[in-house]
């Protein structure tokens, strides 16, 4: 059998079970000649537990036109404001903190991030995303 041969990587985050054929996921596959609903049902059908949640997928396209996708951990920021329980982060992060999130919330969000992450062990994850929560105006207790 021939070896196929990667033409492209394509990342992009989309709603979990609920992805359309619509912008992003048209706009991201079609020039590349890959059968967008056919990624659709493929993806929704790998996300659906997880529904309600961004899932950031990552598409490697080949060129017989054939794809795979590798599921990431949701972001870091949508974990963030799910557990902090706010809408969106702060517009001014030193000043002006948002919410908080205790400690175990944190070491909860590192646990999920850990396969993702550049990160050795959980204290070192939990300092990334603690960095992010400043970052985004939270304060961890």
């Amino acid at each position: 059998m021939a070896k196929r041969r990667v033409v492209t990587i394509v990342k992009i985050q989309l709603p979990a079970g609920a992805a359309t054929p619509a912008p992003p996921v048209g706009t991201a596959l079609g020039p590349h000649g890959v059968q967008t609903m056919e990624f659709v049902k493929q993806y929704n059908a790998a996300t659906e537990a997880q529904r309600g949640t961004v899932v950031p997928v990552e598409i490697t396209i080949f060129d017989d036109r054939s794809f795979s996708f590798v599921l990431k951990t949701p972001p870091t920021a949508v974990l963030l404001r799910e557990a902090a329980g706010v809408p969106k982060g702060s517009k001014d992060t030193g000043k002006e903190p948002v919410g908080t999130i205790s400690d175990e919330q944190l070491a909860e969000i590192a646990r999920i991030k850990m396969p993702d992450l550049n990160a050795n062990d959980l204290e070192a994850a939990k300092a990334q995303v603690a960095g992010t929560a400043r970052s985004m105006g939270l304060k961890v207790s």
